[in-house]
């Protein structure tokens, strides 16, 4: 189960959106500087695992041929590629109180530090996100020869643990400021972890899949994220 400073409850991506605005034409202003009072910020710390059913050598070759296989496991998010180690991910349009966002982030994937995969955000060229900002940074470490909850023959079993820091910023219009900003800030709490949580499930589970798939390793089929 991911886990978010403890857990939470699922939730629905899609808000109820509240007649807060003065007119149509307003709930669709264009974002600028003139329009921009406040810089709301959301935070979220996580954490999660998933299990390889192969030793931590060969889940470490995987992890570094990301070329490979990322953009297929990231799917259905749209995935360029940025260079050797960066890819450019538009994740998909969310919002609440008639405001929406569709966030694009630049990501890129380091080399090993003894040990230790890091994940942390790279600029988009040519690309200027209209009204937020991202800073993500996420690490793996492999457990190898770890218990696993599966019932299987398998012998070794390696677990790929992360951890993530997600902080966003967003520039509001102003029929959102109008808003109490305890609401928006629960609001934007709510959605962000429910993002991660539906990202973190559907990328997980892709990347299991074809691990083992690539390596031709039976992956039992009740195995899934533990936590």
């Amino acid at each position: 189960m991911l886990l978010r400073n403890g857990e939470y409850q699922s939730l629905e991506i899609t808000e109820t959106v509240l007649p807060v605005a003065s007119s149509q034409e307003e709930a669709n202003e264009t974002l600028t500087q003139a329009n921009v009072a406040t810089l709301t910020k959301f935070y979220g710390r996580y954490q999660d695992c998933m299990e390889m059913f192969a030793p931590a050598e060969k889940v470490a070759e995987y992890l570094n041929s990301h070329n490979s296989w990322f953009s297929r496991c990231a799917e259905p998010m749209k995935v360029q590629q940025l260079g050797e180690n960066g890819y450019a991910l538009t994740i998909g349009r969310f919002g609440s109180f008639g405001y929406e966002v569709e966030p694009k982030i630049g990501l890129e994937l380091l080399p090993p530090d003894e040990g230790i995969y890091r994940i942390r955000t790279i600029p988009i060229p040519d690309y200027h996100p209209p009204g937020y900002d991202v800073d993500y940074r996420a690490s793996l470490k492999l457990t190898e020869n770890v218990a696993s909850d599966v019932s299987t023959d398998i012998g070794e079993v390696t677990r790929v643990e992360w951890e993530l820091d997600l902080v966003v910023y967003i520039h509001f219009p102003r029929f959102i400021q109008r808003l109490p900003k305890s609401l928006v800030q629960s609001t934007g709490d709510r959605l962000l972890n429910q993002i991660v949580r539906q990202v973190s499930r559907r990328l997980t589970r892709k990347v299991q899949e074809d691990f083992h798939k690539t390596l031709q390793i039976p992956f039992p089929v009740n195995s899934k994220k533990k936590r």
